[in-house]
């Protein structure tokens, strides 16, 4: 067995400490002794006549004699804890979907799958955003009287877009996307689903299924998964900050609970070193807005979450007690894309240290950005 020379880091930009985790290339430690040298700005494993070392990201600077609490789990390599020598610079804003639309620009909504036109040079006038989707839930709380808005209806008119937690609403004007069997929007060429009709002049497109470009501007493919995930932890860090929120519920829309998320911070900062092992997987981030740095070592900036899924009846009562708690915040997505976003959460879980995949009953989800 050799070293594998690879290393996981998880910063926390606030409390200015991190978690180390040196990997192995096999599961048994190597029978050479093992020399781990932690320097301001990098890290060296040496193993036998074997050496790895690796320089970290500018600005992020270790203090080493604050190294404390090492040991060895086996499976995983050497884990210990280490002081900064000051924050890492502080991630960029978020940003969110309101900031994707302005007023008096034109925009085209482009297909995310396969970059196919939905809604061609639309130019807004109004772009408003909508109250949570449970507002009129509320309203009884708050008037004296019976509710003045139980007949009132938000549906733009053709200069209007209207911005949700997920989704967009537009007028439907000449657009011609529903599917016959259904409500469902259609993409006309790979039949993905990009949103569904809400009234006979109102579409809902899904801001995980669309990507909107001015007008002079062209599409740019971005992978699948990436874009779900930037979208989903966009939706996630807005809503934490605006109504102080860290529990979500992720629903279909055929109106079935699929995962249940709780945010656990949003400070958090990855880096990764693939060292020179063959065997080792890449350590899948959820939520990297920004393509990851590039080279030996990599950084991200990222969240981390707790989750739950629900399909199939698991955690029927947990689910159903936080469809009851008003500090729960729902989040509606199209069913498959519900199901992709399992899928993305549960391949990342198997990514990290066995020893970190799991907290109180919850799985480890370690980064959004």
């Amino acid at each position: 067995a050799g070293m594998a020379g690879a290393f996981l880091m998880e910063i926390r930009r606030g409390t200015q400490s991190a978690l180390l985790v040196i990997r192995y290339a096999a599961a048994e430690l190597p029978s050479a002794p093992v020399e781990v040298s932690v320097c301001a700005d990098s890290l060296e494993v040496r193993s036998g006549g074997s050496c790895d070392a690796a320089a970290l990201p500018a600005g992020v600077r270790l203090a080493p004699s604050s190294c404390r609490g090492l040991r060895r789990l086996r499976g995983e390599g050497l884990h210990l804890r280490v002081r900064l020598r000051g924050a890492p610079p502080a991630a960029d804003v978020v940003f969110t979907l309101r900031e994707s639309l302005k007023p008096n620009k034109n925009y085209v909504f482009y297909c995310q799958s396969c970059g196919d036109i939905a809604v061609k040079d639309r130019k807004f006038l109004r772009v408003l955003p909508l109250p949570s989707e449970n507002w009129s839930d509320l309203v009884e709380e708050w008037c004296c009287h019976p509710d003045p808005f139980a007949r009132s209806t938000l549906h733009p008119q053709h200069g209007d877009c209207f911005v949700g937690d997920t989704f967009f609403l537009l007028n439907s004007g000449n657009e011609s996307h529903k599917s016959k069997e259904n409500t469902r929007v259609i993409c006309k060429r790979c039949k993905a689903i990009l949103g569904e009709t809400v009234s006979s002049d109102t579409i809902k497109y899904y801001a995980t299924e669309v990507i909107i470009q001015p007008t002079e501007g062209s599409f740019s493919p971005t992978p699948r998964s990436q874009f779900v995930q930037s979208i989903v932890a966009q939706c996630l860090l807005e809503l934490s900050s605006a109504k102080s929120t860290f529990r979500f519920t992720i629903k279909g829309d055929n109106g079935k609970t699929y995962i249940l998320i709780w945010l656990l911070n949003s400070d958090t900062l990855l880096v990764e070193s693939l060292g020179s092992s063959s065997s080792h997987s890449d350590f899948t981030l959820f939520g990297d807005i920004l393509t990851p740095s590039s080279g030996p070592v990599r950084s991200w900036n990222a969240v981390k979450v707790l989750y739950q899924p629900c399909i199939q009846c698991r955690n029927k009562e947990l689910a159903d007690a936080w469809e009851n708690d008003m500090g729960v915040h729902s989040l509606k997505f199209p069913s498959e894309t519900c199901l992709e976003l399992l899928l993305i959460l549960g391949l990342s879980t198997t990514s990290l240290p066995p020893s970190l995949r799991c907290m109180n009953s919850f799985q480890v989800r370690s980064s959004f950005c």
